[in-house]
């Protein structure tokens, strides 16, 4: 299935150009902002301001944490004839640094509150013992020696979490302070366990943070420990954005934390369950194919490692990879199995 053709020919250039695109208008009183990050996935993020009918902003997303973070809003804002006091909502819509990593800085430059889902803030709460967990899946797994030192750094203990304690819970439904806008939460776990969607029903809007992307897929599981396999999570929030949206002139447009702005929720939906159900048949097949056949012996139970080298669905093979892409290449892999009820068959 194509990608969703762009709605702002600005965006497409820029991400064509790897530049970053300048604050653009999406709606009266909604502008979209972008944010440079230092990410192995994409060299920029988005952050929307969002004006009430009172004249105070909500900010969603304030970016990765730059020295310059505060200047660049600050600037921002007066192209808008606004000051930083009129801040006086930050929306985080999940935990990663490139998304919530300047919510410190623009919180003590604005004033403004921090709002983000219980599960992000319990996530971030318990990010030692999780970091401690995540180093055991490098032994769990079987990594190479030589892979390890990077896997570490992005999904171990040594992983950049952001140290911040929000000010406002949001739970699934909840209506944020905005005056005069019905700007609503929705839960949307799967890339991380807190993840939200925001949605403004008049203005058909929905901001997506990660959950949705024009062309990348988003990765599964990388925000913290839960009992639920994140593949079933995502798969249960994909079906629940599709239902807010509507056909033809009603379409919900789609303003996600990377890319572009786009037409086809309920499409890209789709294309991102098909690309899960494709990815889970990968895993199957190619660990039918290591416990018959000569990869690890006769009968032997490989490791996550070894099905996830034989899979033939990663861009460039998993040898291509390191870091935060492996970590959650080799993640997914075991998610997947989990949810085909293999996992009993892998090396544990």
């Amino acid at each position: 299935m194509p990608a969703p053709a762009p709605l702002s020919p600005v965006q497409a250039e820029a991400l064509r150009a790897g530049t970053a695109p300048p604050l653009e208008e999406v709606r009266h009183g909604v502008w979209s902002l972008t944010s440079p990050a230092a990410s192995s996935v994409a060299d920029f993020s988005y952050g929307y301001l969002v004006e009430g009918f009172d004249g105070r902003l909500t900010l969603i997303d304030p970016g990765w944490p730059s020295p310059d973070a505060v200047d660049r809003l600050e600037t921002a804002l007066h192209e808008l004839d606004h000051e930083l006091d009129d801040v006086d909502l930050i929306v985080a819509t999940h935990l990663h640094v490139d998304h919530l990593g300047a919510a410190h800085a623009v919180r003590r430059a604005t004033g403004a509150r921090l709002a983000m889902h219980p599960a992000e803030q319990r996530a971030l709460a318990g990010r030692a013992d999780d970091a401690v967990a995540a180093d055991a899946d490098l032994v769990r797994w079987q990594v190479p020696a030589e892979a390890q030192e990077a896997l570490v750094a992005s999904w171990g203990s040594g992983r950049l979490l952001v140290d911040v304690v929000p000010d406002l819970l949001l739970d699934d439904g909840d209506e944020l302070p905005v005056a005069g806008r019905r700007l609503r939460a929705v839960h949307t776990p799967g890339h991380t366990s807190g993840h939200l969607c925001l949605v403004e029903p008049e203005q058909r809007l929905v901001f997506t943070g990660d959950h949705v992307l024009p062309t990348i897929n988003p990765g599964i599981g990388l925000g913290g420990r839960t009992a639920a396999n994140p593949l079933d999570d995502v798969l249960t929030s994909l079906a629940r954005v599709v239902e807010l949206d509507r056909p033809g002139a009603d379409a919900l447009e789609v303003c996600p934390g990377h890319e572009y702005r786009f037409v086809g929720l309920t499409e890209r939906a789709e294309a991102l369950v098909a690309h899960r159900e494709e990815r889970t048949r990968d895993a199957v097949s190619a660990l039918d194919g290591l416990l018959g056949g000569a990869g690890t012996g006769a009968g032997a139970a490989p490791s996550v490692w070894q099905v996830a080298e034989a899979m033939t669905g990663w861009r460039g093979g998993l040898r291509s990879m390191s870091g935060l892409p492996l970590a959650s290449a080799l993640a997914q892999t075991e998610w997947h199995l989990r949810a085909a009820g293999r996992a009993a068959d892998l090396e544990s």
